[in-house]
């Protein structure tokens, strides 16, 4: 591939630095600090990528929308096309550490000479179509990275790729490509300035990743949502498929088990019948709001073999076992004297509330120290007041991001959680001290937002 990108990028120049691409990327500023007609504009979108011969026409893909969970639902589906043998890309925002990890193929992320070479190419062509008037404006820091990746998945010739919407759906970069299936996660309020202030609004951005005869997947959820899902689906004479005989059953006389395999690596575990035949689903992903993200999942799949896929009821099992999807609920164990570690990325109520379930289920007698921070724009008063109860004790910490918000604001808005708060300066400060407060025998919980999360890997010297 580095040949061919060598004569695209002009043969004997110089190759360009992954440091330097990654620099002007970050240089295009947060996409959420634009005024929303900035960062929406599929038209923009389209031009970039017909003036790089259409890269997102040129492989199969899966797409996926939704408030919670799509991640989760992706990095499930993407971990069963692979186990089924097909070359598979994922593309996932935000990354926890480094770039790279937001586009990838089979087990290897995107590498720094070809994410350099690639951003290289898109980045001239960006350039090119500003100065002949073709774009009013430089495409923004989620166009270009979403650009690159349609790039990497073409050049690579993968067999399908899973694309995880960025945000919204209706007018979102990745909603320029023809999927084969649609997938529509849980939905609640979240990011209200860009996509509207009910989940009614919300929902009906969303939707707009569903094709006209298309084929989408989801499942019942809030009843605004179900309505606008619904009328949807029947003003685009679209195929809906419900994932509900794929969620197993959660009251006490089911046979659905959390259990812990090996020393460290909890296990949600439970038989289905998919495809015809009784497999043993047993995903990494832990609560039970996963158990709904994983029938999502086995259902996009079930509907791509229908179209040709070789996907077999054996490779969902595998795939649903070798599932990898870092900090969302990640347990790092006790070594020497140091606690235990949860890693969660919960950034919104919804995901707070599925994170003090999984907790609850897990640590219910643990006392536990909270390693918390969040994006100013996030409701983080609401989340406060559904984790800290559960909390002995709270470090909270600002995140090396501008849209972070400051011990302070975090502390004003858990006022009434009377829960104790401590400020820290940095989320590896919060983390040594959250440390020492929990001992051997606590459990250390870091939540809030994936830019905490993902300083905190990074701390731990974990791998994500």
């Amino acid at each position: 591939m580095a040949k061919t990108l060598d004569k695209v990028a002009g043969g004997t120049e110089q190759r360009p630095s992954y440091e330097s691409a990654v620099a002007r990327m970050y240089a295009l500023g947060h996409e959420l600090t634009h005024l929303p007609s900035h960062k929406f504009d599929l038209v923009h979108m389209r031009v970039l990528l017909a003036a790089r011969d259409h890269p997102e026409d040129r492989f199969p893909s899966v797409l996926i929308a939704g408030t919670n969970g799509k991640g989760s639902t992706a990095a499930t589906l993407f971990s069963i096309l692979k186990a089924s043998g097909l070359r598979t890309g994922l593309y996932t925002s935000p990354h926890l550490v480094r770039i790279n990890e937001r586009i990838r193929i089979g087990d290897q992320t995107i590498s720094d000479d070809d994410f350099a070479l690639l951003h290289d190419m898109v980045d001239r062509t960006a350039e090119r179509l500003v100065e002949e008037g073709e774009l009013p404006w430089h495409p923004s820091f989620f166009e270009m990275l979403t650009a690159i990746a349609f790039e990497h998945f073409a050049q690579n010739k993968i067999d399908i790729a899973v694309l995880e919407v960025g945000m919204g759906g209706r007018l979102d970069a990745t909603n320029v490509v023809e999927p084969k299936v649609s997938v529509i996660t849980d939905i609640s309020l979240d990011h209200q300035k860009f996509l509207g202030n009910t989940v009614a609004e919300i929902a009906r951005e969303k939707a707009g990743i569903i094709r006209l005869g298309g084929v989408v997947v989801t499942l019942p959820q809030m009843p605004q949502a179900n309505d606008v899902i619904g009328n949807t689906i029947l003003e685009r004479d679209a195929v809906a498929v419900s994932a509900v005989p794929y969620v197993p059953p959660v009251s006490p006389a089911a046979n659905t088990e959390y259990v812990v395999a090996g020393k460290d690596r909890p296990l949600s575990r439970y038989p289905l019948q998919v495809m015809g035949k009784e497999i043993l689903v047993e995903t990494p992903l832990i609560g039970r709001h996963q158990l709904r993200n994983v029938a999502l999942a086995i259902t996009a799949a079930e509907e791509l073999s229908k179209q040709g896929f070789a996907i077999t009821a054996d490779t969902i099992e595998k795939g649903i076992r070798d599932t990898r999807w870092p900090g969302r609920f990640q347990v790092v164990p006790s070594r020497d004297n140091s606690p235990e570690y949860v890693l969660d990325v919960a950034h919104n109520p919804a995901g707070a509330w599925a994170l003090r379930s999984a907790l609850s289920t897990f640590y219910g007698e643990h006392p536990l120290i909270f390693v918390f921070g969040a994006m100013r724009d996030k409701e983080i008063g609401e989340m406060t007041e559904i984790l800290f109860p559960l909390a002995e004790q709270v470090m909270v910490a600002p995140a090396d991001n501008p849209r972070s918000a400051t011990p302070a604001e975090i502390r004003q808005a858990a006022e009434r959680t009377f829960t104790a708060i401590e400020d820290a300066e940095s989320v590896s400060s919060a983390l040594r001290r959250a440390t020492e407060a929990a001992g051997a025998k606590g459990v250390v919980v870091v939540t809030g937002s994936i830019y905490v999360v993902g300083e905190a890997i990074q701390a731990l010297g974990v791998k994500p």
